[in-house]
């Protein structure tokens, strides 16, 4: 394990590499040695705010990184890892792992005969309400579902993916990290045209778990809950304010000929406050360094969230 910083290049400048530049600038962990955009404009502004190399050409200025992140069009994500693996091992790139199930397992392969250390972004991961809410359902006598909603109508500008691997892959791959490998998957939706702008599954999960998932992306107020049931509790969680509130049954209490009611403990639970983002990119740099997580999502866990994407989108086409 290495202590000196990692030599790491960003490929991509759009809103979510921006957001990835401003973070990677500020990690003492990491020493950015270049980024790259195919606008090399953008690329060569941005480097000379952020004092770095900016450049088009990425082929040029790999051999001088020890780890790339790439935050380009989902399009363009197997092609970039397969152009970076020839210098890089170390790849973190943003979710979808690919723009279709069978790239997605090509990438898998490729990475796995190349022994690439390839992180996923699937950053509701290291959101700090989720880290939370895993501990309190890892403590439960009994977990049986898990609602997942997330909307969000300014998604419907990406026109590339559709709502399930824009919106739904984030929920699909907490509901694989919170309840286990899925056995079976049923959905329905509504498509505009040929992409699908609404969508709502049923993950039945290897452990007898439930997961019911609904991504929305034609609803004009933006969510992202999680509730869980529990045979102990009942669980919100609020990804955007960051809360999280228990409800425990208490007692039952019945006067004589008055109607019962029920007593409900609630109880909140503190989150800490930490950016995602930064979360993730610390954990990409800490596995450079050979400071290995198994809740960090790898390669496999992009393949298979693609497959269930894939038969989500399939179900709700004949639907």
């Amino acid at each position: 394990m290495s202590n000196k910083p990692v030599r790491v290049g960003l490929i991509g400048l759009g809103r979510m590499g921006q957001n990835h530049l401003r973070v990677l600038s500020l990690l003492k962990s990491v020493e950015l040695v270049f980024i790259a955009d195919a606008d090399e404009a953008t690329a060569q502004r941005l480097g000379k705010q952020f004092d770095v190399n900016g450049v088009a050409d990425v082929g040029s200025v790999l051999d001088t990184a020890d780890a790339v992140v790439i935050c380009t069009p989902t399009v363009t994500h197997a092609e970039y890892i397969r152009l970076v693996a020839g210098k890089v091992r170390n790849i973190f790139v943003e979710k979808p792992l690919a723009d279709t199930l069978e790239e997605a397992a090509l990438v898998a392969r490729f990475a796995t005969e190349q022994g690439l250390n390839l992180q996923v972004g699937f950053i509701e991961r290291f959101n700090p309400a989720v880290q939370s809410l895993k501990q309190v359902l890892d403590k439960s006598e009994r977990v049986i579902s898990i609602d997942f909603t997330r909307t969000n109508k300014l998604s419907a500008r990406i026109t590339d993916v559709d709502v399930v691997t824009d919106l739904m892959i984030h929920d699909i791959d907490l509901a694989l990290y919170l309840n286990g490998p899925a056995r079976s998957v049923a959905a329905h939706g509504f498509a505009h045209g040929a992409m699908t702008d609404f969508a709502s599954a049923l993950i039945t999960h290897e452990n007898g778990r439930f997961s019911r998932i609904q991504a929305s992306r034609i609803t004009e107020k933006k969510m992202r809950l999680i509730e869980a049931t529990c045979v102990d509790m009942f669980v919100d969680c609020e990804l955007l304010r960051k809360e999280i509130i228990i409800s425990r049954q208490s007692e039952i209490r019945q006067a004589e000929g008055q109607p019962y009611t029920i007593s409900a403990v609630q109880e909140a639970i503190e989150v800490r406050p930490q950016e995602a983002l930064l979360s993730e990119l610390q954990a990409f740099v800490a596995s450079c360094q050979g400071q290995l997580s198994e809740d960090v999502p790898g390669v496999q866990d992009g393949l298979v969230a693609m497959q269930i994407c894939e038969d989500i989108q399939k179900a709700v086409a004949s639907s």
